[in-house]
């Protein structure tokens, strides 16, 4: 059974990556490790929108966490290395590691990232649209 899709309509040109960029958003949504709350920040007078992903990485230092942008999709990873063996009674703290990926919006840009006390803050500044009206010459 073939599936129909509403982006394949003719008037929605230059959107042929959105389905894809929704099933991926789907997919990434169900990963549950490492917990992260996403905030919104009033909007500046600017027009500027402004957001923040919080991610609890106890126990990951600033070496074993690594941040990429590439294209529209921020991507963290975390990695621990065990150093030394050790003989545990018990291990409830796992070295595991981790990768969370974001699909950012068009205008959409990483500002800065801190860790602190275990909680990595990743803010995220969206410019507002450019909203001017431009007439288009036609050439002969």
């Amino acid at each position: 059974m073939s599936r129909v899709s509403v982006f394949q309509s003719p008037y929605l040109l230059g959107f042929d990556g959105l389905e894809q960029l929704l099933d991926r958003a789907t997919k990434a949504s169900s990963e549950g490790y490492p917990p992260y709350n996403i905030e919104r920040h009033p909007v500046a007078p600017d027009g500027t929108e402004h957001y923040r992903i919080m991610l609890a990485v106890a126990g990951f230092s600033r070496n074993d966490l690594d941040i990429v942008v590439e294209g529209k999709q921020l991507t963290i990873r975390g990695r621990q290395v065990d150093g030394e063996q050790k003989d545990y009674l018990h291990r409830g703290i796992a070295a595991r590691q981790f990768a969370k990926s974001f699909l950012l919006a068009d205008g959409t840009e990483v500002s800065q990232a801190q860790l602190e006390n275990g909680m990595l803050a990743i803010d995220l500044r969206k410019s507002a649209p450019d909203t001017r009206v431009r007439r288009i010459a036609i050439s002969e």
